[in-house]
């Protein structure tokens, strides 16, 4: 892993953690429910830019080395992509 991007995918973990934990104290003291719902929404945003993160880090590590590669690498590397944003399955 490209140690910048780990670096900051383990902070966002670290944000996202406490983010979660808030939401689990809110649900428990029964808080307006709309503040709750900003707040698993703002859980997902974060949630989103870890995605990001961690994909840039594989086109930049692995999908990279797998179409050096050419081949059947390339096309695994094609379908892990389509995979991970779940195109073709809907």
């Amino acid at each position: 892993m490209i140690e910048d991007i780990k670096k900051r995918a383990l902070h966002r973990t670290a944000i996202i953690e406490g983010q979660v934990r808030g939401l689990a104290k809110m649900i428990e003291n029964e808080d307006y429910c709309m503040d709750m719902i900003a707040q698993s929404r703002a859980i997902q945003k974060a949630l989103e830019s870890l995605d990001k993160l961690l994909l840039e880090n594989h086109l930049r590590t692995h999908v990279t080395h797998m179409f050096e590669h050419g081949g059947d690498q390339r096309e695994q590397a094609v379908a892990e992509l389509l995979k991970a944003y779940d195109v073709g399955n809907r």
